[in-house]
């Protein structure tokens, strides 16, 4: 794991920045300002964009960096992310975010979750303790790659922690960490698996995530698990929303020992407010601890962004220079 450590002097400072950039942009439309925003990120300190240009370069699995500005005012945990869009909840912060991922990737959304919006709010929200989503807390959330479905799924998952009094861990397992052997990698290189859109991606009308459609009414990708470099692979996989090809009872088999392996490898990374995490979504799975949510405005709240290291693939595939895909 890589880890930069602000000074307080560089904690200021990027305070600083964003708060001018907020008062010079008085309606907060990120979308709008995604490129302004990258910009921007050249003012930040040198030292952290040194250190995350370095991670960049050597595809560190896991970044992580602290005394990232957050409210000392912070309002209360939103009771869902519904709410705290229409509040416009902890804007700065959202901003420190990007700014931040900048220096790793081009944020982009999704059209179909949380309404097209670029960042997006992680808290826990009634009704939905036990669904597949972000919104979720007494269920265990399953090792996954972010939008497994999509082939311009996001290179990095970007979390910030703004509030965790309970120490919820995110679950990360890194492909490094996992010996794969032979006959299990050949089976896993190949295209032999479907990726269906999660709980959160309202893809076909008769599906919410209040309501979710069976995975194999959902339109899918048919690819590998493993794909890249043969002696050090990316991976793609998200137990709850891939599945062998209908029949492939090899493909099945191996793809339930894949996911036992790298469950057997996870471990917990612990945010504090003022933590960003950047989570190769090439190179590492990440889930979710469970958790008993208060709603009394002190539950665990993130914001989260994905970040593409080119945002032209992501236009090649829509047709359109839109940060927004689906």
């Amino acid at each position: 794991m890589a880890r930069y450590v602000l000074t307080d002097a560089e904690k200021n400072e990027l305070a600083r920045i964003a708060d001018e950039f907020l008062a010079a942009h008085p309606v907060w439309a990120p979308l709008e300002y995604v490129d302004d925003i990258r910009v921007e990120a050249e003012r930040l300190p040198v030292g952290v964009r040194r250190f995350l240009a370095g991670a960049r370069t050597a595809e560190d699995a896991i970044v992580v960096v602290s005394n990232l500005p957050v409210d000392e005012d912070l309002v209360p945990t939103p009771s869902s992310w519904q709410v705290a869009e229409k509040e416009g909840a902890a804007v700065r912060e959202e901003l420190v975010l990007l700014l931040v991922g900048s220096v790793l990737g081009d944020a982009f959304g999704w059209n179909n979750q949380q309404n097209g919006r670029l960042v997006h709010d992680v808290c826990p929200s009634k009704g939905q303790e036990n669904s597949l989503t972000s919104a979720s807390s007494q269920q265990q959330l399953t090792l996954h790659t972010e939008d497994v479905f999509h082939s311009c799924r996001g290179d990095y998952v970007a979390l910030m922690c703004l509030r965790n009094p309970d120490a919820v861990g995110t679950t990360v397992a890194l492909v490094e960490s996992v010996e794969f052997e032979e006959p299990l990698r050949e089976v896993l290189h190949q295209n032999r698996f479907r990726f269906f859109p999660d709980d959160s991606h309202q893809v076909v009308p008769l599906h919410t995530a209040e309501a979710p459609s069976a995975p194999e009414e959902r339109p899918h990708e048919v690819a590998s698990v493993l794909f890249g470099p043969e002696d050090a692979p990316y991976l793609r996989i998200d137990a709850d929303f891939t599945s062998p090809v209908p029949g492939d009872r090899e493909a099945e088999q191996v793809m339930v020992q894949a996911a036992e392996l790298l469950a057997d490898a996870a471990e917990r990374v612990v945010l504090a407010p003022g933590e960003a995490v950047f989570v190769d979504n090439y190179k590492v799975i990440h889930g979710r601890d469970t958790f008993t949510p208060r709603y009394d405005g002190t539950d665990r709240w993130l914001k989260r962004t994905s970040l593409v290291r080119d945002i032209r693939r992501t236009y090649v595939r829509s047709k359109s220079r839109s940060r927004l895909l689906g």
